[in-house]
């Protein structure tokens, strides 16, 4: 008898889930049969989003690679692609219903994985995708466009994304435009140990960092240019705002009871979702500890094998995570910052890890399957 595992989503958590099971898992259960739900054909490279909003730095096909070719090495009998989104979950009869561009389906699944992960909080910047692949280009070309134009640039939120996006900015334009962060806190990167180098780097690069500056509104004036007003202090109009603040779950098609206070999916050590049966989340959906690329990596990697251990009647393992924090950001095209746990890495080292190439060269690995 053939198990089902239905995994809704096709980014970065939904990818390692799939391949890991059909590389590894279906060596020992020749009858298993993966079935993956996507809103999008192309997989959507977005840790480099932060570049290729600048005009003319990075090509479509290097960040936007389709997805089904991927899994043409596996058996048909052991995967199905399917194109839709996800409109709900019945935990009880153990249905997945998605909204296909040829009607609702309904998945049956004897194991199911949650990796529909989050977008931005503001719908109108390109740093997670979209919806369908061709509205995530679309915006992606739009926003450049944008950049490529605007004399004075506002980025709003000093995490990673806006302390990157703004350096990747000002390292191709330099003194052409003026580009300004707005970091909520009294200082940015929330004051993760890496933040004095990474304000360092932007400064050198000209980046106008303002502190303890938080977005109350924005308004789109007649001219076409943007007032952002703060919460405290005067207004700043500017020809373009690029928020970058706060990511949103993408659990709108999940019951109550399986989310925490912040519509996150609520997990236990094994990323089993709680109130449900044989039901595994990862990725940007739960958010554990944090948000994070090789975080997602480890969590995929434990729910594949927790499935497995499920399947042959086994007890599962809690899901092991980094043995350290690492954090690296780009600042510019050839330098960066980062830190190992709370030690600082040097420049050329967090632009090796990460700046050089933003992980690029990997996106066609998690496609095919050969980066596991």
């Amino acid at each position: 008898m053939s198990k089902t595992v239905v995994v809704v989503g096709a980014s970065f958590a939904g990818l390692a889930v799939s391949h890991r099971l059909l590389k590894y898992t279906r060596q020992k259960e020749k009858n298993l049969r993966v079935v993956l739900v996507s809103p999008t054909s192309h997989f959507y490279w977005n840790l480099a989003s932060i570049r290729a909003v600048v005009p003319g730095l990075i090509k479509e096909d290097q960040i936007f690679h389709p997805i089904e070719p991927g899994f043409s090495l596996y058996p048909k009998e052991n995967f199905e692609f399917v194109y839709g989104s996800a409109t709900s979950v019945d935990t009880d009869a153990k249905t997945a219903s998605v909204a296909a561009p040829d009607g609702e389906k309904t998945l049956k699944y004897d194991y199911l994985v949650l990796a529909t992960g989050a977008r931005s909080a503001n719908d109108d910047v390109p740093w997670k995708p979209l919806g369908s692949h061709e509205e995530t280009v679309q915006q992606l070309r739009d926003t450049a466009k944008k950049v490529g134009a605007a004399k004075t640039i506002l980025v709003a939120g000093a995490g990673a994304t806006g302390c990157e996006t703004s350096s990747e900015i000002k390292h191709k334009y330099g003194a052409d435009k003026d580009v300004i962060l707005l970091a909520a806190d009294a200082e940015v990167m929330g004051g993760d140990v890496l933040a004095s180098n990474m304000e360092y780097e932007m400064k050198k690069l000209g980046v106008d960092v303002r502190k303890n500056a938080r977005v109350a509104s924005t308004e789109v004036l007649a001219d076409g240019r943007t007032e952002v007003r703060l919460v405290e202090g005067a207004p700043i109009t500017v020809d373009l705002y690029l928020p970058t603040m706060g990511l949103k779950p993408n659990t709108g098609y999940l019951s109550e009871k399986l989310l925490n206070e912040n519509k996150y999916v609520e997990v236990d050590e094994f990323y089993q979702v709680k109130n449900a049966e044989n039901v595994w989340a990862c990725g940007d959906i739960v958010s554990k500890p944090r948000a994070g690329f090789m975080i997602t990596d480890k969590q995929a990697a434990g729910v594949a094998k927790n499935i497995e251990l499920v399947i042959q009647g086994k007890a599962q393992l809690p899901v092991k995570l980094l043995p350290v924090d690492a954090l690296m950001c780009a600042a510019g095209r050839d330098r960066g910052a980062g830190r190992i746990g709370n030690v600082k890495v040097f420049s050329i080292m967090a632009w090796a890890l990460k700046g050089r190439t933003l992980g690029m060269p990997w996106a066609p690995k998690y496609v095919d399957g050969t980066q596991w």
